[in-house]
């Protein structure tokens, strides 16, 4: 019950509170906003880094652009800006897939409008819209681009409406992977006997083998008592009888 009303108090104050609708949200493990994070090596430049949710500030930290007009900040954009040795790199974080796309195409279209600025290099990553201003060589300033990376992770506040889709594809997964390692194990487990089967039967048979090389005459009773009647057996020595 209690929270129910803590969440019930944020959404009033984020709806009733103009400071709040302009808010950065931060993380809570160290009180740095996400978004900072997502430049590469923001270790180094997060005390310099300027994060927004109004173009403004922009404005201030990478002079006048004309691509800051066409950001639409609404339902949750914010961007954060840094400098790099390859230039300025400018990163604007859309809510949605949609509102990233429509801004990639504008974005597009304006620097196809102003051709004679071969200093921004621009690219859509995710739902990230990067720009890399006054770029003194835009080979480097594509691969700060490279280093920007996308990934979020999304968890949902109750049961995942997907849980049976994924439930048949781990089954499935799981079933397979079950058949392959069966089958893999009685594989190698005949392999070994037949193997072994060989082994034993070669050392069996080099075994025979000499015991019959050393047998003064062939008998069929392979080794067993018989009467030596047609004299195939061999004298038994003298040392080997029983004393009277």
């Amino acid at each position: 019950m209690k929270t129910y009303s803590q969440l019930i108090l944020l959404l009033l104050f984020s709806v009733l509170s103009p400071a709040a609708q302009t808010a950065v949200r931060v993380s809570d493990d160290d009180g740095i906003p996400p978004l900072i994070k997502e430049l590469p090596d923001w270790e180094t430049v997060f005390d310099k880094a300027t994060i927004t949710k109004n173009s403004a500030p922009l404005k201030s930290a990478l002079g006048p652009r004309e691509v800051i007009e066409l950001i639409d900040f609404t339902g949750g954009t914010q961007a954060v800006t840094a400098q790099y040795d390859e230039g300025k790199l400018l990163i604007i974080e859309y809510p949605t897939p949609q509102a990233s796309v429509a801004a990639d195409e504008a974005f597009n279209a304006k620097l196809v409008e102003s051709p004679g600025n071969p200093a921004t290099v621009y690219r859509r990553i995710g739902n990230f819209n990067a720009f890399v201003f006054d770029a003194a060589d835009p080979v480097a300033a594509g691969l700060l681009l490279d280093r920007v990376k996308y990934e979020k992770t999304v968890q949902w506040l109750g049961k995942d409406p997907n849980y049976l889709q994924k439930a048949e594809r781990y089954l499935a997964r799981s079933t397979a992977d079950l058949f392959i390692s069966t089958a893999v194990a009685i594989v190698t487990a005949f392999g070994f006997a037949v193997l072994t089967g060989i082994v034993t039967g070669i050392l069996f048979y080099r075994f025979r083998d000499r015991q019959r090389a050393a047998m003064t005459a062939y008998s069929d009773a392979g080794g067993m008592v018989r009467l030596n009647l047609d004299d195939l057996t061999s004298p038994i020595a003298a040392d080997r009888l029983l004393n009277e």
